[in-house]
């Protein structure tokens, strides 16, 4: 054996490198990730890499028990960190010890690990816990769906805290596996790809695996009785669609919907460019909600979508999100322009496509069937605020901002920007200004100004997006009188597609 031979100052120096941080370095996470909207989302001091989830749910009761295992990575010296999760905690162990935890509030799981946590170090979360979720409620609500034969997890902002402990806010992305045993007879549906299923003992086993980083609001869970049909696109990414067997009269028309799947993620890809997950599909559980949800490689669609018919308008709105809200997420949630304004817009181009009304005759009907009086034009897209998050006028105005920017840039620069904003940011976060700079670098144009106009100014534009509409004049510098005149002056046209794409509105009751 040889022996090393220290040096006293050798040996020095190495007693001051093992000396640990003393108890006052170490601090406790916020237990907010600082979205001004949302104070009590998301958490401080850790990121997630990623997910797992065991888990067991029992559609008679409502009885959900899991095992999450979470890997993340410290970003400050921790004494203690929080977790978003409204059900009933068992046990935690970091690194593999038995660690202290507390509930506060409603959804936050405080952790005081055994020894304090470094910072830039790998630690391994597990949480045991169960519950019903139907009887969990967060500010006076709950994003979990009983249905007739299971329940489905599908909210915006938030759903994760009724189903999974989690870092709940979009800038804090990760990847997931998700397990889920069911009774024989029922299915469990989730993102991205189904890597397996097994029986036992009359338990089906059902694993889950979403490989690019997924905001946790996007992560869903559907367990129920459902027709499923697969498929495979061209390209070779795997298709499945889920409908609930008792689905009624909306039936057929949500499978005339859903089942375009493929072809509406094709066309988008040359909008957009090349589709950024690895799977397609979608699913509608038999819920007595209105809206839709872009829910990561499986959008959630309600029923009543389909009440009137097939509407495919609706399924080309949940799959824009994966290229802008999915795949590229809001900094904050001030930032949903990023999200809804591009879906929106995307409906505009479908019905461009199809030749049922350009974009600009539907921005056209848009701004000319809203009066200067209108409360439409007082929220603001580019933040809105908490209450306004979904307002139609973050969809429909936030719309009207692009065919300004469309026609002032022209369609050349335009597309560039469209396809090329989902690569820049791909997989990451990106706020409204961010936007704004990318259309600046790739058109060469100054556009402060009509941003500014379209997503900030709480009054009517003096001027449509038509004919030159990068032009920065408001209805405060014109008066009310000028921009009711304008609004007026000729009576829109409805384009055809116009009810189609207004029938999803209800995708906003969030």
């Amino acid at each position: 054996m040889h022996r090393r031979l220290v040096v006293p100052s050798a040996l020095a120096a190495s007693l001051l490198l093992a000396i640990p941080a003393s108890a006052a370095d170490y601090v406790p996470g916020a237990s907010g990730i600082g979205d001004p909207y949302y104070p009590a989302s998301g958490n401080g001091g850790y990121d997630v890499s990623h997910y797992d989830l065991r888990l067991t749910y029992q559609p008679a009761t409502d009885l959900l028990e899991g095992t999450a295992t979470i890997v993340a990575t410290t970003k400050q010296n921790l004494s203690r960190f929080n977790l978003d999760l409204g059900l009933k905690v068992g046990e935690v162990r970091v690194n593999g010890k038995k660690a202290r935890f507390t509930k506060s509030g409603e959804q936050e799981l405080v952790v005081t690990p055994a020894t304090p946590l470094e910072k830039n170090r790998t630690v391994t979360v597990v949480v045991r816990y169960a519950g019903k979720p139907s009887e969990v409620k967060i500010g006076g609500w709950t994003a979990w769906h009983r249905t007739p034969d299971g329940g489905v997890a599908a909210q915006e902002p938030d759903s994760a805290a009724w189903w999974f402990p989690s870092n709940d806010h979009p800038l804090d992305k990760a990847t997931f596996d998700v397990s889920v045993a069911v009774p024989d007879g029922t299915q469990a549906i989730s993102n991205g790809v189904l890597q397996s299923q097994s029986s036992r003992l009359g338990w089906t086993r059902y694993n889950w695996r979403s490989n690019k980083p997924q905001a946790t609001y996007l992560a869903t869970l559907a367990v129920g009785k459902f027709d499923i049909t697969t498929d495979t696109t061209a390209g070779g990414l795997p298709v499945l669609n889920a409908y609930s067997k008792d689905l009624g009269d909306n039936a057929g028309a949500a499978r005339a919907s859903i089942e375009r799947t493929a072809e509406v993620t094709e066309w988008l890809e040359e909008v957009f460019g090349p589709y950024p997950f690895n799977a397609l599909g979608g699913y509608v559980p038999n819920v007595t909600s209105g809206y839709a949800l872009e829910t990561q490689t499986r959008p959630f669609y309600s029923p009543r979508q389909f009440a009137n018919g097939a509407n495919v308008s609706v399924v080309v709105h949940e799959l824009a999100h994966q290229w802008y809200g999915d795949s590229v997420s809001v900094d904050h949630w001030k930032d949903i322009w990023v999200n809804e304004g591009f879906a929106r817009y995307s409906q505009w181009l479908w019905s461009e496509k199809e030749g049922e009304g350009t974009a600009q005759e539907l921005a056209d009907y848009v701004y000319g069937t809203r009066t200067a009086e209108d409360p439409f034009w007082t929220v603001k897209p580019g933040d809105p605020g908490p209450d306004n998050q979904f307002h139609i006028a973050v969809y429909d105005r936030g719309a009207l901002a692009l065919q300004a920017l469309r026609n002032e840039i022209g369609d050349e620069d335009f597309f560039a920007v469209l396809k090329g904003w989902p690569t820049e940011f791909r997989y990451g976060n990106a706020n409204v200004a961010d936007f704004v700079a990318y259309a600046e670098r790739v058109s060469g144009k100054p556009l402060a100004e009509l941003f500014d106009t379209w997503l900030y100014q709480p009054v009517k534009p003096a001027t449509s997006t038509a004919g030159g509409a990068g032009a920065s004049a408001r209805s405060a510098d014109a008066g009310p009188a000028a921009a009711s005149a304008a609004a007026t002056a000729a009576e829109p046209v409805q384009p055809k597609s116009w009810k189609k794409i207004a029938e999803t509105n209800t995708i906003h009751e969030h």
